[in-house]
């Protein structure tokens, strides 16, 4: 069901969750639609700058870090196909992590940031690990990092390089994609990249202890009021986890996970879709849908990774279309907000800002090349006047 026949379809479901679906900041007008193309918050994207990237006035790129190459002077070799990231305090400083998505060998680097921004050191997090994907960041102060195959792990990993990292098969042993954390109920949202995976929960024993707990599914027929059920048998399996719940919801390819302001943010690449889980009142929603766009293109395709700001921005990374970083803003606007030209057969991976807000940082996963093992990974970094 394509065109204006399925825009319609989704857009009654849409607006049929009601005005008071979303609790969180971003969405507590969803009923007036999914967020439409306009003019974003810095402007129209300027012309092609030394590194590639187009980004609008007032800001500046830099590369960090070259699939295979050494980081600065650390003496530190970058890992192939950098995938999800995220941004650690460290003192005046702070820490950039990234997941390496090869077989074998796969894992996690990090690069150590003075506070004027100066490179300090690289080093590994975690090796000998599977297609490490995307992931998340805890309260506590670690980093998830996801393997993307059927019997997947998650590993909690230390960004600071100072405790080893552990396996948390409590998690579930499925394809991983994202995980994000959500203070308020103290439970762990996870997503499954398949085109039949499912959203799922994690509810450790104890809030800041992954070693035990409970997996469970979302369960419902679509956007609105919809449950959890506990998954029987999340680690040792002959059922996959997403076939064990009966009425388990399917979602077409599930990517990047974000939560914020009492609402979790996941993105689906199948149907280019965000949703928007309200937790405190369990109702889902859309959030973006390429379909529901109305009066010109829509900018955004390919959705992947994303991140958010305490001011209720969301970034949007694409995986190919027209590798851009396309934002949402509270008041439904979507926009693009960079773009990579010369790299048509990589994808924008974990995109992160900066404690401070001030910094993004972002890759291309396998650059000009379009080589996933190879040399061609990029990492970046954007600098200027991110609004708070």
């Amino acid at each position: 069901m394509r065109g204006v026949g399925r825009r319609n379809f989704l857009r009654a479901a849409v607006v049929g969750t009601g005005a008071t679906a979303f609790a969180g900041g971003l969405w507590q007008s969803a009923f007036a639609g999914p967020a439409q193309p306009g003019a974003g918050p810095y402007g129209p994207l300027g012309p092609v700058d030394a590194n590639g990237l187009r980004l609008p006035q007032g800001f500046v790129s830099r590369v960090v870090a070259r699939s295979m190459q050494e980081v600065a002077d650390t003496g530190y070799m970058w890992h192939a196909a950098p995938d999800g990231g995220a941004c650690f305090p460290d003192g005046d400083g702070w820490i950039y992590v990234s997941n390496s998505e090869v077989p074998l060998v796969g894992g996690v680097s990090a690069v150590r940031f003075a506070a004027d921004g100066t490179i300090l050191d690289a080093y590994r997090t975690l090796s000998m690990t599977q297609i490490n994907c995307a992931g998340g960041a805890t309260p506590w102060g670690t980093w998830l990092s996801c393997e993307e195959y059927d019997y997947g792990c998650v590993y909690e990993t230390d960004p600071y390089g100072k405790n080893a990292a552990r396996k948390r098969p409590a998690l579930g042993r499925f394809k991983h994609e994202a995980a994000a954390c959500d203070p308020d109920r103290k439970v762990v949202y996870l997503t499954e990249d398949r085109s039949d995976g499912c959203f799922y929960r994690f509810v450790p024993s104890t809030w800041g202890d992954l070693s035990s707990g409970t997996l469970e599914v979302l369960v419902g027929s679509g956007p609105g009021k919809v449950r959890w059920e506990r998954v029987p048998q999340p680690q040792r399996w002959l059922t996959p986890t997403r076939d064990q719940v009966p009425g388990a919801m399917r979602f077409t390819g599930g990517e990047g996970c974000h939560y914020g302001d009492g609402v979790c943010y996941f993105t689906t690449k199948g149907d280019n879709r965000v949703w928007s889980y309200d937790a405190a009142n369990e109702v889902l929603g859309i959030a973006y849908d390429d379909d529901l766009v109305e009066g010109g293109a829509a900018t955004l395709k390919g959705v992947d990774n994303i991140t958010g700001t305490p001011g209720g921005d969301l970034y949007i990374a694409e995986d190919g279309d027209d590798m851009q970083i396309n934002l949402i803003t509270p008041e439904g606007v979507v926009a693009p907000f960079l773009q990579i030209e010369g790299h048509p057969d990589s994808e924008i991976t974990g995109p992160a800002f900066s404690p401070d807000g001030r910094r993004l940082y972002f890759s291309s996963q396998r650059g000009s090349s379009g080589v996933i093992l190879g040399n061609g990974g990029v990492t970046y970094e954007v600098s200027g006047p991110f609004r708070s």
